[in-house]
């Protein structure tokens, strides 16, 4: 299916809410779970998940939602997840993407990568104005969530043994250079978010790699709570 055929099968509202659903999740979702979510009856959300699956928006797979095996268990339920794939559309027809690489590719190997880190540092700080650093992590996710980084908060342990509240990112705009070219698109992502959230401010920036994930993580600074 063409980028354009699988994007329009989103203008339909139901099938919309139920994609955003599924993608905002990070997990695979079940059909009941999904209705319940976008409003709507189990036989329609069925529907749509298998039509948004055909198109190549969703992968679909199966398993025991309840989390037991063996007689009893009942059957496997369909459920979905976001599919990997990268759909966009330019009309007329554009392809940044190629001149994004052959950029970073003559970046690192001029070993231009201070100089990168340098300059999107400016342009975060230039995006943020002049306003105060970000006050927080809720304040953070919205500013982040604006610009598709699809944040969420996540409770991690520190060293003390204390719960920590760290901000992880779903999506990384960068994604496709930054398989590429890793060390240095990551670096620059850093850079700009670090600008971008003010480096005085109570949220800090850092690096933190998981696969299928933004290679960046928010945290409140060690002297500030939140």
């Amino acid at each position: 299916m063409e980028d354009i055929d699988a994007i329009a099968v989103l203008q339909d509202p139901v099938r919309r809410r139920l994609y955003e659903y599924v993608a905002a999740q990070g997990r695979e979702v079940g059909r009941n779970e999904a209705a319940e979510a976008a409003g709507v009856a189990r036989s329609l959300a069925a529907h749509h998940l298998d039509r948004l699956a055909e198109a190549g928006l969703l992968e679909s797979g199966s398993r025991r939602l309840t989390g037991r095996s063996g007689p009893g268990a009942g059957r496997p339920a369909k459920v979905y997840t976001r599919a990997r794939v990268e759909r966009s559309v330019s009309l007329p027809a554009r392809d940044y993407r190629t001149a994004a690489e052959l950029l970073a590719e003559a970046a690192e190997q001029a070993g231009l990568d201070a100089g990168l880190c340098a300059a999107a540092r400016r342009r975060g700080e230039t995006l943020r104005g002049s306003a105060a650093p970000c006050g927080g992590l809720e304040e953070a996710m919205e500013m982040l969530a604006a610009r598709g980084y699809e944040p969420h908060l996540e409770d991690a342990e520190e060293a003390t043994g204390a719960a920590a509240r760290v901000v992880r990112m779903r999506n990384c705009p960068f994604h496709a250079v930054a398989e590429r070219f890793p060390p240095l698109v990551c670096g620059m992502n850093l850079a700009l978010l670090e600008g971008l959230l003010g480096a005085d401010g109570p949220v800090r920036a850092r690096m933190d790699a998981r696969p299928g994930e933004c290679c960046v993580v928010l945290e409140a600074s060690k002297s500030n709570g939140d």
